[in-house]
């Protein structure tokens, strides 16, 4: 009788073992079936965060039928509860261990921000300021403590910029962003300075950071830059003035409405290369790794003029007879889709 009961308990507790170990593969084999969204998930892990709590916030969200088949997965697998904060992106089709994968790889979601060769520091700092999912530490610091805040205290931010695309996560801040561009343009133009052509009229690399930055609000015709530059450089060493609209504009400020006429031609700023001999104090603009390349890297030749033709190109003149007959041509009579350049915001009265 013992023995038959004893046999009984036995079978019971195989039994019940049987269908617990079942129950457990079953629950756990849910975690690599492919989760059904309608759209993209956007799944947030707070810095500190316990994995029992991710587990709990993937039931919540119904990206898992049960929070307690995610801790039983951790215990069993403890390098894949090694989660990372930080915001991810899940999408239809995912199974619960890729999303645990991807948490504890920090693969976090990425956004951009896009800051176009030819801007102001101010359309980039606005740009900064409406940039969704970016902390905002700057948003009402000054220039200066900007400057300060990237390891150039004292220093004018125009054109100290790099323009580019720059990916960030949710964990970023436009400091970072600001951080990241200033130091890329510090070794773009360190590179090019370095590999630069002999004889060129500047003293430093910033000069030629200048003049890029002229070159690049000039012309948005790429296999113009080089032309553009020649021009500029050659004035330069001749003595003469570079009587550039962009760098009067820039000296304007708020005072541009669009388009400019003899009296801001005339008119004495820092900026007005018509009234001041070589290169204004600063640069006026972003310049792309192009522009720098082609101040750097001049076209050889002996244009000292040009002028828009109005289909986004420049007509380039040796001398100024020929300058001025050009003017009258693409100047005084102008086409009706008249444009300066494919990058320009402005064109000239």
């Amino acid at each position: 009788m013992f023995k038959k009961l004893l046999v009984a308990v036995i079978c019971a507790a195989v039994l019940v073992g049987a269908g617990t170990g079942l129950w457990v593969w079953q629950g756990l084999g849910s975690l690599s079936k492919p989760v059904s969204m309608t759209e993209p998930v956007l799944f947030d892990v707070s810095s500190g965060t316990a994995f029992s709590g991710v587990a709990r916030q993937l039931e919540t969200r119904g990206l898992v039928e049960k929070s307690l088949w995610v801790r039983i997965y951790g215990r069993l697998y403890p390098d894949q509860a090694k989660i990372k904060a930080g915001e991810y992106e899940f999408t239809d089709g995912m199974t619960a261990e890729i999303m645990l994968e991807k948490m504890v790889e920090g693969d976090t979601k990425h956004w951009s921000v896009q800051f176009i060769e030819g801007w102001a520091f101010s359309d980039m700092r606005a740009a900064l300021a409406s940039t969704e999912r970016l902390e905002k530490l700057t948003a009402q610091w000054s220039d200066a403590q900007i400057m300060e805040a990237v390891g150039a205290a004292g220093e004018h931010p125009e054109g100290r910029f790099f323009p580019d695309t720059y990916l960030f996560t949710s964990n970023e801040s436009d400091l970072d962003l600001l951080q990241r561009s200033f130091e890329r343009m510090e070794n773009v133009l360190a590179e090019e300075w370095e590999g630069r052509e002999e004889g060129l009229p500047y003293d430093s690399a910033y000069e030629a950071l200048i003049m890029a930055s002229i070159v690049e609000r000039e012309t948005g015709a790429p296999h113009e830059r080089g032309q553009v530059a020649g021009v500029f450089v050659r004035r330069l060493q001749k003595g003469m003035r570079l009587q550039t609209d962009p760098t009067v504009i820039y000296g304007m400020g708020d005072k541009y409405k669009g388009r400019i006429g003899t009296r801001d031609l005339r008119t004495h700023t820092p900026y007005n290369t018509y009234r001041i001999n070589g290169l204004p104090p600063t640069p006026i603009a972003l310049p792309g790794r192009e522009a720098i390349h082609a101040s750097l890297h001049p076209d050889s030749g002996s244009a000292l003029y040009f002028v828009a033709r109005g289909d986004g190109t420049h007509k380039f003149s040796d001398t100024l007879a020929e300058h001025q007959k050009a003017v009258r041509a693409f100047q005084l009579n102008r086409r009706s889709d008249y444009r300066s350049s494919p990058a320009a915001k402005d064109d000239k009265e």
